[in-house]
């Protein structure tokens, strides 16, 4: 029999209408709890979720006014006020129903109730949990879209050898469900590949999320991946759902993840490998259906072997690795992203017709770009709003301390923090980006030298 009732949560003082509600729903109902005493309804609620209540109306304290009902309504509606409750008494009558009804309860039934009625009330009553679901995931997606929506440049601009090596594999991938683990400095566009992966997956129609491990602190971690249920802490105000619920069906970006702790790692593991999560402050697991795409500028290979990230996770998150070039291995496609970048500042700043000057393209194209594309992007927009004139000059662009020549020997700038980004970025690369090899040699710790790659944007 097919159960579409739910999990329901019956209460009433009578043992012998529990047991006939419980034989009754089991053969409907995925799960029947039954509780006699009324005052364990806090309880039950803190700890878990359910589809609908069945409440008593009249305990053995009071058994005819129907006050201890409204009470406990009271107290459900307070702290689910989503919760679908259906009333029943033996002593109903219209203007108490009606009374019911406006204070949040859902239906009225009288016992003793007609077992065709009393089902096909609550399956309609399931119906309408369900809808008040779908409209809290749509809810939470929709806020998450608005925000994206908000960040510019989503095309992936580029026809170099190196970014099409990239379009290929995203062709290859993006049609199937494979994890996938993108790598790359910052500022090189990851996130653009993420959803350009989303974009040509079968879950295009449905959710992109991202999410920056790097900026959730420890104590926030499961609230904001895995959701809350009201009150499960102290600023917990209204349930929530977890980013891994908002993506279902559809795709979650996990980047910065090689910024994630030991203890977060494994916690990260255990949903992926269930493939549920359980939202804080319930005991009810949920199941979850995502393709996972992450994304870190770390080395995480040496990170397993330096035992600061779990090897069975990075097993886990890459099935196929994309790696991103930096600009300066794409020379070729820095006029591309000029020119969109100054048009676009442009139309921003109402200074329309900027174009670059062939002097300005020389000196972007001889720039090592250490910030990738995110420090080009930065630069033009610098450039149009200080220019007045219609072209942007090789001046428009004097802020960029570049080497001179493919070695590096020469800087032109003695600007303390310059040169520090410089010689990090000359030793990391020397190493080809091992990250305890660098800082050796640099007579720095791991950690300070992680530090500074933050500073610097590296």
């Amino acid at each position: 029999m097919d159960k579409t009732l739910g999990k329901i949560l019956i209460i009433d003082d009578d043992e012998d209408v529990l047991l006939a509600a419980k034989m009754l729903l089991k053969k409907h109902a995925q799960q029947v709890i039954i509780e006699k005493n009324p005052k364990k309804i806090p309880f039950l609620l803190n700890h878990d979720t359910y589809d609908v209540i069945l409440l008593d109306m009249n305990f053995s304290h009071d058994t005819t006014s129907g006050k201890e009902g409204f009470y406990w309504l009271e107290q459900i509606m307070e702290r689910d006020p989503q919760a679908v409750v259906i009333l029943i008494t033996a002593f109903g009558d219209v203007e108490m129903a009606v009374k019911a009804l406006k204070e949040g309860a859902t239906d009225f039934v009288l016992k003793p109730w007609q077992n065709e009625k009393l089902i096909a009330t609550l399956t309609t009553a399931s119906k309408l949990k369900k809808s008040y679901k779908e409209v809290d995931k749509l809810k939470q997606a929709k806020k998450q879209l608005e925000a994206d929506s908000n960040q510019p440049f989503k095309e992936i601009i580029g026809e170099s050898k190196a970014i099409k090596d990239v379009f290929n594999i995203i062709d290859k991938v993006a049609k199937t469900d494979a994890n996938v683990l993108i790598l790359g400095e910052n500022g090189t566009g990851k996130e653009l590949i993420a959803r350009a992966l989303h974009q040509r997956s079968p879950r295009k129609d449905n959710a992109f999320i991202g999410v920056d491990m790097g900026a959730i602190t420890e104590s926030l971690f499961e609230s904001e991946l895995f959701g809350h249920k009201k009150g499960s802490f102290t600023d917990a105000k209204e349930d929530r759902a977890g980013r891994f619920e908002v993506a279902n069906d559809g795709t979650l970006f996990l980047d910065e993840i090689g910024n994630l702790s030991m203890p977060l790692q494994s916690k990260l593991l255990t949903a992926l490998q269930k493939r549920e999560i359980i939202r804080l402050g319930t005991n009810k697991s949920i199941p979850i259906n995502i393709r996972l795409v992450c994304a870190t500028n770390m080395p995480l290979y040496d990170m397993v072997t330096e035992s600061t990230f779990r090897q069975d996770l990075v097993y886990r998150i890459n099935t196929v690795e994309i790696h991103l070039p930096p600009l300066r291995e794409r020379i070729e496609d820095i006029p591309l992203l000029a020119n969109h970048f100054v048009k676009t500042y442009s139309q921003k700043y109402r200074k329309t017709g900027k174009k670059v000057a062939a002097s300005a393209m020389k000196r972007l194209q001889k720039y090592h770009w250490p910030g990738n594309i995110r420090e080009l992007q930065h630069a033009i927009e610098r450039a149009i709003i200080m220019s007045e004139e219609a072209a942007l000059t090789a001046d428009d662009f004097f802020f960029l301390s570049h080497k001179p020549d493919g070695n590096g020997n020469e800087l032109e700038t003695f600007n303390l923090e310059d040169v520090e980004k410089t010689v990090i970025q000359k030793v990391i690369q020397r190493h080809n980006g091992n990250i305890s090899k660098a800082a050796k040699e640099l007579g720095l710790t791991r950690a300070s030298l992680y530090r500074r790659l933050e500073k610097h944007g590296l």
